[in-house]
């Protein structure tokens, strides 16, 4: 998440039910949208407020810390140029046999 301070001393008012309405502020600054679940924890001083993420079940592979490396490995590599790049499925499919050719070749 982008850094971005927010001055201090925004009050707001405990409501009925324990309700209380964050700032547009701070809600813009900590990118929250109406229904995102926050963590709510005790700390010195305080009450602490963590926005929290929920990722679908379906889509879990994709945040794990190995797929994770893979794409920063990918992002490197489109950066650096070590990409191919091809003009049509025909073109890759071709490309993908002639690259297998030498494999069957040991078999």
């Amino acid at each position: 998440m982008e850094s971005k301070t927010v001055r201090k001393g925004h009050v707001t008012t405990v409501r009925a039910k324990g309700q209380v309405t964050i700032p547009a502020a701070v809600r813009e600054a900590a990118r929250l949208e109406e229904g995102d679940p926050v963590e709510v924890e005790i700390v010195d001083g305080g009450i602490l407020l963590r926005p929290m993420k929920v990722i679908d079940a379906t889509q879990a592979w994709f945040w794990t810390p190995e797929w994770q490396e893979k794409e920063r490995e990918a992002d490197e590599d489109i950066a650096a140029g070590r990409v191919e790049r091809f003009e049509s499925d025909e073109e890759f499919l071709a490309a993908l046999e002639a690259r297998m050719k030498p494999l069957d070749a040991d078999t």
